[in-house]
């Protein structure tokens, strides 16, 4: 199994092909504000999507989703407000997470779970 690193590198080139494969555009991998990072920044019918990429090797203790907790989603947000303001000042934002697991065969299968949590949430 690849370093956790890798894994997550892994999972995050595999999110952005769902959605590719699914019409959203990627405008943005890897985006950083201050000690706050979003994993892609993607684009479907004039809706900006944050989304949070999520992995784990087993759902034994966790699911991947679970993780993201309130401190992760203030993070996100203040980053994703940052980048609004500086880019996409008029448009609609929506935050998601993409949760990617191995399944009994260790091939990894995606959830995409689409208006994970609001800007409200953060507080």
């Amino acid at each position: 199994m690849a370093t956790h690193n890798d894994f997550g590198k892994i999972a995050e080139d595999l999110a952005a092909e769902y959605l590719q494969k699914n019409g959203y555009t990627i405008i943005t991998r890897n985006f950083r504000f201050q000690k706050a990072e979003i994993d892609i920044i993607a684009e479907k019918e004039n809706l900006i999507i944050i989304i949070e990429v999520k992995a784990r090797s087993t759902d034994a203790y966790i699911l991947p989703q679970e993780a993201v907790t309130k401190t992760k989603i203030r993070s996100i947000v203040s980053a994703a407000n940052h980048y609004l303001e500086e880019f996409y000042r008029n448009h609609e934002v929506r935050f998601d997470i993409i949760s990617v697991l191995p399944d009994e065969k260790k091939n990894l299968t995606i959830e995409h779970i689409t208006d994970a949590f609001e800007a409200l949430d953060a507080n």
